[in-house]
């Protein structure tokens, strides 16, 4: 049976962030297997007229703390007017804004099935951008939306058991999935390693993602810091742009700032290093490390999101206990003094990557839609 739906998210390609990516996929998966999918999203920044029938472009404002993104403002009589004349079998909120509270309205006016997705932890970002006192009422709005969906679709196992916790009904691990054929080994390059003053096998360690105070990018310098005290010929490379990048570069004169890249560039990067150092703890997921070690990067983080289901401890990563700082410092340090460790783990961290298609991902996120839809 082909399904009409409408993915109503933020955030889309070509923007470059996790739930863009992540959305891209999804549609494009569903779109493959014969579905009629649309995209409600904010209208960018000097963006012209949209001659595409699957995309709606409503109106947007910058998100406060990050500008290149924007949140969809309410569009209730818009979707009303739309839905009610092509009434998709499925409506699927990606993102908890306004604009997601106005499309689950109109669907539920409507009786048109809704799931949502949990992608960011907004209550804990609040606290790195001087909301705290907040955040108590941002989780509260997130999960209340969530309690108006059939189904909630999350990353892992671990999330999954959280919401259900709080009482959100009808929670799905539909997971996430890594492009082993973008992610790999081969794309190393001498070249690139060279510009960022390598002339042999001087140990790079590499940051990706967005440059802000969420991610708990101090902990990664600090962490570097002991690894050159006993390396002192290694290297940091940073991946990526955001709101701490300015102070990053002005701390650590000595780092490499590669800003943002994407596709083949980006996989380049992660397969030119050898460590890939990831200190969040805010993430519901964090795409980037499957994408370090599909790329053959032994990983250093907290037993968190992805991290948790996929690095096993001194097999394919080393991980620590969340917020354990000394003991993500200390892991990264016993790195410094073992060559063949680091390669040994990222040779078993690409291995564990090679069954993690998307295609599974996509036929689990088809089954929990017709179930939404079948009631």
């Amino acid at each position: 049976m082909t399904l009409n739906i409408a993915f109503v998210t933020e955030t889309f390609p070509p923007e470059v962030n996790g739930v863009a990516m992540t959305v891209g996929r999804m549609v494009d998966g569903l779109r493959r297997l014969g579905h009629r999918v649309s995209v409600v999203r904010p209208r960018q920044r000097d963006e012209g007229e949209i001659a595409a029938d699957d995309v709606i472009a409503v109106r947007g404002l910058p998100l406060p703390g990050y500008p290149e993104v924007r949140f969809g403002l309410p569009a209730g009589r818009h979707l009303h007017r739309r839905w009610r004349h092509q009434r998709p079998d499925l409506v699927h909120v990606v993102t908890e804004g306004p604009l997601g509270w106005s499309a689950v309205n109109v669907a539920r006016r409507l009786g048109i099935p809704v799931t949502s997705g949990f992608h960011t932890n907004f209550d804990r970002y609040s606290v790195h951008y001087g909301f705290g006192w907040l955040r108590p009422a941002i989780a509260a709005y997130l999960r209340m939306l969530h309690r108006r969906a059939r189904a909630t679709l999350v990353p892992t196992a671990a999330l999954a058991a959280d919401l259900a916790g709080e009482g959100i009904p009808g929670v799905r691990v539909v997971g996430r999935g890594v492009d082993t054929g973008l992610f790999m080994p081969a794309r190393r390059s001498t070249t690139l390693r060279a510009s960022w003053g390598c002339d042999g096998e001087e140990p790079v360690c590499l940051c990706v993602g967005r440059l802000a105070p969420e991610k708990n990018l101090s902990l990664a310098c600090r962490a570097f810091a002991a690894f050159k005290a006993a390396r002192p010929e290694a290297r940091m490379v940073w991946v990526g742009d955001g709101p701490s990048r300015r102070d990053l570069a002005t701390r650590n004169p000595d780092h490499v700032f590669a800003g943002m890249r994407v596709g083949e560039d980006l996989a380049a990067h992660y397969a030119s290093a050898d460590i890939f150092i990831f200190p969040s703890l805010t993430e519901t997921y964090g795409n980037v490390v499957p994408e370090a070690m599909a790329s053959g990067l032994a990983v250093v983080a907290y037993r968190s999101a992805a991290a948790a289901e996929l690095i096993v401890d001194c097999g394919n990563g080393r991980v620590a206990t969340p917020g354990d700082e000394t003991a993500f410092v200390a892991a990264l340090g016993d790195l410094a003094m073992d060559d063949g460790g680091w390669r040994r783990m990222g040779h078993a961290a690409r291995a564990a990557m090679l069954p993690l298609g998307w295609d599974g991902v996509i036929g689990r996120l088809d089954a929990v839609m017709r179930e939404a839809v079948a009631g």
